[in-house]
């Protein structure tokens, strides 16, 4: 008997449900027998009916494969939305745009017919793609053919080869496409040698790819021109979207309709047998099968396109993306401070003022949507002097999000209201978009950690109210919050057992594992305590105490650092329990003070908790 799997092992030899569900296509519709090979081009008919391969390529780069998709065979069609956007960003859409329509036809693919302005009627078509071919001929001649299989090969990420036998049979018997060359030249759409033209699109046609680079390149059109897999800008996000928007009106020829309105995902077909899908910011699919319906499209391939949109629900027009799930939390300071102690006279103003800041967490992709409903969430509630916009968890930014964005806060600058971003990096793709938009407001700011953000808000909070905030100044023991209520000899009795201590900047004052041997009462300048990891737990300034929970734990649990040069009164433990002894009440009035200072910690960390669930 086979002894059973260990956990790991089952686990590695485990398929992702992805790769299952296409598995599972491959099985299921690899008895579908249905159709015929294109056999009006002798070379086409040679196809191995029987061959069958389905790819699914993600914008992260990764591609799912089932059954034959290292299979080559000639792209045909599929080669025409490419060379479009190629023609697109080439020569520019108004020279494009003015020899090309973009209407369906609601004719076969190789229908010998012009619009009514006497152009094709779009590029998905025969006459369409001859007209691109022929505009890319106009400007590079001889080399046309060459340009177009290498950017036909960026969009793969690898270089493109061809069948020469397939170009061959195809210049041999496309009479029906002379017609079409000569139809257009006779309208003045092409203007160079028909003969040249057709031999560049004849070539075209028979350049060579598999079920794995029909996915790539379709996830290459998903992905707004990004190559996902080599990480390379192949077409600009103009000639991208004008091509998916063609391929969904037209991309599967008289089909077109019935295609949108079942699978509802930009595709191609080819009479090789390939069919490419492209679901924009999702997905690239591409399947092989040359058995083809009376439309020259792939039987298995349409069945493999249904499947996977029927069984996820992917049609583009079936959208379930909610604007309001793009804010994650929504709150003042009162709510959620920063972590810098605060004296009480500045605390005093926070309270009072807290509503003066507000600040809106973030997550997901910034669209159009989701930033319009911020907007408004903003302006439904009294506008505050501040907002902090937290963008951590914030995946991407759109442009048309990014452009909202900036007319927000341009409105918000009227008002005399500033912004403030937290966690973005300036180096990120989402931050040049932002500032491309952004770039001259006078009321931005921009810190990376949220807490850094939330603090020097408050500081312009207490400014503006009449408080001051002086690291240098020095407290007295009666300030501290860990010592009110003692009377004024006792006070004298616990500074006594104190030595003033003094430290420099970015100097360690206690670490993280030391035993814990003595509290601090800090009199002047600004300390941090943080976790041996680097993440900030609190910012203390003159009149707080630090080292306090050596009252409670024999070994401290974080370091303390100089913010800049501060002083402070070190007691020693030993000397603080003396005191005690000695005077039993102001030790209780301490521990006291000690369990208050704790319990507002943790109110302050269950709202933290309360409002990333309530939101």
């Amino acid at each position: 008997m086979k002894p059973a799997a260990s956990k790991s092992e089952s686990w590695a030899s485990s398929k992702p449900p992805l790769l299952r569900f296409l598995d599972r296509c491959h099985a299921d519709f690899s008895s579908e027998t249905g159709g015929d090979v294109a056999d009006y081009i002798p070379e086409l008919g040679k196809a191995d009916p029987d061959h069958f391969g389905i790819s699914l390529a993600t914008l992260d780069g990764h591609v799912y494969e089932a059954g034959d998709t290292t299979i080559p065979f000639t792209i045909q069609s599929m080669s025409k939305p490419f060379v479009f956007a190629l023609a697109l960003d080439t020569l520019g859409a108004a020279h494009v745009e003015s020899a090309i329509g973009v209407e369906p036809s609601g004719d076969p693919f190789n229908s010998i017919r012009l619009n009514s302005e006497n152009h094709p009627f779009n590029p998905m078509v025969n006459a369409g793609a001859i007209t691109c071919s022929g505009l890319l001929y106009e400007t590079k001649g001889r080399d046309a053919f060459d340009y177009i299989r290498q950017a036909l090969g960026r969009f793969a990420g690898r270089e493109l080869g061809v069948d020469e036998a397939v170009y061959a049979s195809e210049s041999a018997t496309g009479d029906r496409n002379r017609a079409i060359g000569y139809l257009l030249r006779t309208n003045a759409v092409i203007k160079d040698n028909v003969a040249a033209v057709l031999d560049v699109y004849f070539k075209q046609c028979a350049i060579l790819v598999t079920a794995r680079d029909s996915a790539i390149m379709a996830a290459t059109l998903a992905n707004r021109g990004v190559n996902p897999v080599t990480g390379e800008q192949v077409m600009t996000p103009y000639a991208i979207s004008r091509t998916l928007s063609v391929m969904t009106s037209s991309g599967m020829y008289d089909y077109a309709g019935e295609w949108i309105y079942r699978v509802g995902i930009p595709a191609k077909s080819g009479v090789g047998g390939g069919i490419l899908a492209a679901l924009p910011a999702r997905l690239g699919l591409g399947c092989y099968s040359p058995r083809l319906d009376k439309h020259g499209n792939s039987v298995r391939g349409i069945k493999v396109c249904e499947a996977l949109s029927s069984h996820y629900d992917l049609h583009m027009l079936n959208r379930s993306d909610d604007a309001r799930n793009s804010i994650i939390a929504d709150y003042t300071i009162g709510k959620n401070p920063s972590r810098r102690s605060r004296r009480p006279h500045e605390q005093k103003i926070l309270d009072t003022h807290h509503r003066d800041v507000r600040v809106i967490e973030l997550v997901g992709t910034l669209s159009f949507s989701n930033v319009d409903y911020v907007s408004r969430r903003l302006a439904a509630t009294p506008r505050p002097q501040f907002v902090i916009f937290d963008l951590r968890r914030v995946a991407a930014v759109t442009h048309a999000g990014a452009r909202l964005l900036a007319e927000e806060f341009r409105e918000l600058e009227n008002f005399q209201v500033m912004v403030i971003l937290s966690g973005i990096k300036r180096s990120s793709a989402g931050w040049k978009i932002v500032r491309e938009w952004t770039g001259g407001l006078s009321n931005l700011r921009d810190f990376y950690l949220l807490d850094t953000a939330i603090e020097w808000a408050e500081d312009q909070v207490v400014y503006r109210h009449g408080g001051s905030i002086d690291f240098h100044d020095v407290t007295e023991f009666s300030e501290q919050p860990l010592l009110a209520g003692l009377a004024s000899e006792e006070l004298s009795a616990l500074a006594s057992l104190g030595t003033v201590r003094n430290y420099r900047a970015g100097e360690k004052i206690v670490a993280a594992g030391d035993p814990a041997t003595s509290l601090f009462f800090l009199r002047s300048g600004v300390v941090h305590i943080t976790l041996p990891d680097g993440i900030r737990l609190a910012t203390l300034t003159a009149g707080m105490a630090f080292g306090e929970m050596a009252l409670l734990e024999p070994r401290r649990s974080a370091d303390v650092l100089a913010d800049a040069s501060a002083s402070a009164v070190e007691i020693p433990i030993s000397g603080f329990e003396r005191f005690r002894d000695q005077h039993p009440k102001a030790g209780e009035r301490i521990m006291r003070n000690l369990a208050q200072l704790l319990a507002d910690r943790l109110i302050v960390a269950n709202t933290k908790v309360d409002l990333l669930t309530a939101t």
